[in-house]
């Protein structure tokens, strides 16, 4: 006597492989992902600056406080009313420089000034180390 049985369509998946993949694919992530360093940017060299057209506006600090523009000592009001004149007559960049002990408080309020001035384009001037 030959038994028959008839298969039944069975209604469960098994995830148990699915969860050894998933696991798997943890570890690789997890041991890969400190020998990446999304972090590095690299900035560009002094000698690759972008070229301005004409001369920008240079702003000297000089370490007693004192604002010189273009080789002229100004008072801070002065100086913002003359940037903006300048500005007026054509877009040109702002250039700050400021001597090594010069209190770095002094070159930030410089900078503000020209922020309110409303000059998009400020850099810092430095002088290369060879």
């Amino acid at each position: 006597m030959s038994r028959t049985r008839k298969r039944r369509m069975m209604n469960q998946i098994n995830v148990v492989p699915y969860i050894d993949v998933t696991l798997v694919l943890l570890v690789i992530f997890m041991v890969t992902a400190p020998m990446t360093n999304p972090g590095m940017v690299e900035l560009p060299k002094v000698g690759q600056a972008l070229k301005q057209s004409g001369d920008p506006i240079v702003i000297t600090v000089q370490k007693e406080g004192t604002v010189l523009m273009e080789g002229k000592e100004m008072q801070r009001d002065d100086m913002l009313a003359l940037i903006r004149q300048r500005l007026a007559e054509a877009q040109k960049p702002v250039v700050v420089s400021a001597d090594k002990n010069t209190p770095y408080g002094e070159v930030v309020s410089v900078m503000d000034l020209l922020k309110q001035a409303q000059v998009n384009q400020v850099g810092l001037l430095f002088q290369n180390e060879k």
